[in-house]
C-alpha cells in the first residue's frame, strides 16, 4: 500500500509529531521516508527581492533548511530508509511536486488546526496539499491523544456509500490489518439537511430514509473489514456531520479517522468535501484523507 512516505517539516512540533507517525508507519510497511524542506526564496527574501537575491542569501536558507531537516535524526533509527532533500519553491506547490517526481504513496505532515496559522507545511498550506494532492494526505497536529504510541485502534471510517466516501476504505482497512485494530463505520445523518427537505416532506419519513441508507452504507464497509479478518462496527448518528464524527472519535477513543474528499472539485455532498476539512482542523487525532481517483474524470 505505501512505499514511499513523504513528510515535509519546518522545525515545528507538529511536523515532528507527523514524522513519528511516518516513520511507525514505514516500519510497519516497510517504506521508505523522504524527509524535505521546502525554501521559499521569494518570500525570505521579502522587499529584497524584487532585484533578486544572491547566491550567498540561498545558500543560507539551503543551511537552515538541512538544520531544520536534521532535527528529525533523533527519530530514526539504523533500520529506517530515510532520505532528505531540500526543495526550492511555495510550500504547497514544493510539496505536491516533490510527491509526483518521486512516486509518493502518502504525504504525512503537520497542521497547525483551529489556530489558522500559515507557517509553511501548517494550516492552509495542509488544507491546499489535503484538496490537491493526488496520493492519501495523513495530517496530524501535536496533541495529548496524538502520540503513536502502539499504533492505531480503533479506526474511524465514515461513510455516505458515496465513490468519494468509498476511496479511502482501502486506505483505512490496510492500516487496520497491519495493527490488528477494530475498524468503526460510521455515517453521519445531516440534521441541517432533515431540517430544510421538511419544509417540503414529512421530516420523519426522510429521516428513515437516510438513517437506513445511512445503515447499508455502513454495513458494507463493516463486511469489507470483517472480509480483511478485522472486528467491525456499525453506527448511524445524527448530527452535523463534522462534529458529530469528532464526538463519535471522541466517545470511542479512536486514533486515526480514514476519510473521503472531494478535493479538487470542491463539491460539499454530505459529510464530505469541506466537511473534510473541518475534521482536519479541528481532530485532536490524526486524519488521513484520501481523494476519489474518478473525481478528475
Amino acid at each position: 500500500m505505501y512505499d514511499t512516505i513523504l513528510v515535509p517539516t519546518d522545525g515545528s512540533e507538529h511536523a515532528e509529531r507527523a514524522a513519528e507517525h511516518a516513520l511507525h508507519l514505514s516500519r510497519a510497511f516497510d517504506a521508505t521516508v523522504h524527509v524535505i524542506n521546502v525554501v521559499d526564496v521569494q518570500s525570505e527574501g521579502g522587499l529584497f527581492s524584487a532585484g533578486g537575491v544572491d547566491e550567498e542569501f540561498v545558500g543560507q536558507l539551503e543551511d537552515r533548511a538541512r538544520e531544520t531537516i536534521a532535527e528529525l535524526d533523533t527519530l530514526t533509527d539504523s533500520s529506517d530508509d530515510v532520505r532528505t532533500a531540500v526543495v526550492k519553491g511555495k510550500p504547497s506547490e514544493g510539496i505536491l511536486e516533490y510527491a509526483d517526481d518521486n512516486d509518493v504513496d502518502l504525504v504525512l505532515m503537520g497542521t497547525h488546526g483551529r489556530t489558522g496559522l500559515n507557517r509553511f507545511v501548517t494550516g492552509s498550506v495542509a488544507e491546499r496539499v489535503v484538496r490537491l494532492s493526488d496520493v492519501p494526505v495523513f495530517t496530524v497536529r501535536a496533541t495529548e491523544r496524538s502520540v503513536v504510541g502502539d499504533g492505531y485502534d480503533p479506526i474511524l471510517i465514515p461513510t455516505d456509500g458515496s465513490d468519494c466516501a468509498t476511496a479511502a476504505v482501502d486506505h483505512g482497512i490496510a492500516i487496520a490489518r497491519k495493527y490488528g485494530a477494530t475498524v468503526h463505520a460510521v455515517n453521519v445523518v445531516d440534521i441541517r439537511s432533515v431540517a430544510t427537505a421538511s419544509e417540503v416532506g414529512p421530516e420523519a419519513d426522510l429521516l428513515q430514509q437516510l438513517e437506513e441508507r445511512g445503515e447499508d452504507a455502513t454495513e458494507a464497509v463493516a463486511e469489507r473489514a470483517r472480509e480483511a479478518g478485522l472486528d467491525a462496527t456499525t453506527a448511524v448518528r445524527k448530527a452535523v456531520p463534522a462534529r458529530g464524527l469528532l464526538d463519535y472519535a471522541d466517545d470511542n477513543d479512536a486514533d486515526l479517522i480514514a476519510m473521503g474528499t472531494h478535493g479538487r472539485s470542491g463539491l460539499d455532498r454530505h459529510f464530505l468535501g469541506s466537511t473534510t476539512a473541518k475534521v482536519v482542523r479541528a481532530a485532536e487525532i490524526p486524519v488521513l484523507s484520501v481523494r476519489s481517483p474518478e473525481e478528475d474524470e
